[in-house]
């Protein structure tokens, strides 16, 4: 119980339109808010910005 409220399972969907996501979990205390990373996306063949989505 207490793993799922401090590390959450989050997606992250590309900014790029195409649907793809990745499945990850992030701390809650250290990023409280929506996370933004930049990774690649098989679809575009390039790295894009990836968002949270809940």
């Amino acid at each position: 119980m207490a793993r799922d409220d401090i590390r959450p399972v989050i997606k992250l969907r590309s900014t790029a339109g195409t649907g793809y996501t990745y499945v990850t979990r992030k701390n809650r205390r250290n990023d409280p808010d929506r996370l933004e990373l930049r990774k690649y996306d098989p679809v575009v063949r390039r790295h894009v910005l990836f968002r949270e989505e809940r």
